[in-house]
């Protein structure tokens, strides 16, 4: 039921999300391109190894000698056209490989992941009956690092919200999710970017903040007030049962805390069943 409340509070919040800045887009284009290019190469590799029609072996002559003479130059043809071929496939597969490790570290370093934790490349193409290690997926919450730039971003945003410049507080706090997707310190600026919007009286967008920061890391730190925060803004929006089921999930994850009560105390102000 809670997952089912989450989806519709999320479709009936749901924005567009603004984009990247300018030069992290055009570095993602270039990747994108870098990418197209392998494809294509990967395809003409694909086409060279297909058949164009019936063999051209010249297997006809007058006796079994000469046929047996056709026949071993045509293989020495063909052995040598395959030598050729593996050659070329090895120097694209090479080339490919450093390429791809290159646009991995890239992807890595822009997403503000570690790259020394990036393993060896995989093989373009793979490496048949080898199992393929994978990139640890990025964890939200303790324990995670911070990219450059990440805790003086997200500080000067509180610090602006500490001043009581909520609308500049907030376009901050946008900014450093945008720029720092799935941090460690994302869903906590989804949190006061709510509150920053929340203190001018956008409580629709206050309340997608809110969504967002409880559905980032609905474990975390913040995840009790995130959630306190939706359920009292969807009160606020006119969803009061919406808003009962919220304050009650309150409760439910986070028995014993703070905003747990506050949550109680709200649901019996609003006459929740």
């Amino acid at each position: 039921m809670v997952r089912t409340i989450l989806l519709a509070a999320s479709l009936a919040l749901a924005t567009p999300i603004a984009g990247f800045a300018q030069d992290r887009a055009q570095t993602l284009a270039d990747i994108r391109q870098e990418l197209t290019v392998l494809y294509v190469e990967i395809q003409r590799l694909k086409r060279e190894l297909s058949t164009t029609g019936s063999p051209g072996a010249p297997l006809a002559g007058t006796s079994a000698l000469e046929r047996i003479d056709g026949i071993e130059a045509e293989l020495q043809r063909l052995t040598s056209a395959t030598e050729q071929l593996q050659n070329r496939v090895d120097r694209v597969v090479a080339d490919g490989t450093n390429r791809i490790g290159d646009l991995e570290f890239r992807l890595v370093e822009l997403e503000g992941g570690d790259v020394s934790q990036l393993g060896e490349t995989t093989t373009l193409g793979g490496d048949e009956g080898l199992p393929v290690a994978a990139l640890p997926a990025p964890q939200p919450g303790a324990g995670a690092e911070l990219a450059v730039g990440e805790q003086a971003d997200f500080d000067a945003a509180r610090a602006t919200l500490e001043a009581g410049d909520y609308t500049g507080a907030a376009q901050q706090f946008a900014t450093f999710t945008q720029t720092y997707v799935g941090g460690p310190l994302t869903s906590e600026a989804h949190f006061w970017r709510g509150e920053a919007l929340n203190a001018v009286g956008n409580t629709g967008e206050a309340a997608r903040a809110y969504l967002e920061s409880f559905s980032g890391d609905p474990g975390g730190p913040m995840a009790p007030d995130a959630l306190l925060r939706l359920g009292l803004a969807l009160n606020t929006l006119g969803q009061a049962q919406e808003s009962c089921v919220m304050l009650t999930e309150v409760s439910t994850r986070f028995p014993g805390s703070a905003a747990a009560t506050e949550a109680q105390t709200a649901r019996a102000s609003m006459g929740c069943v």
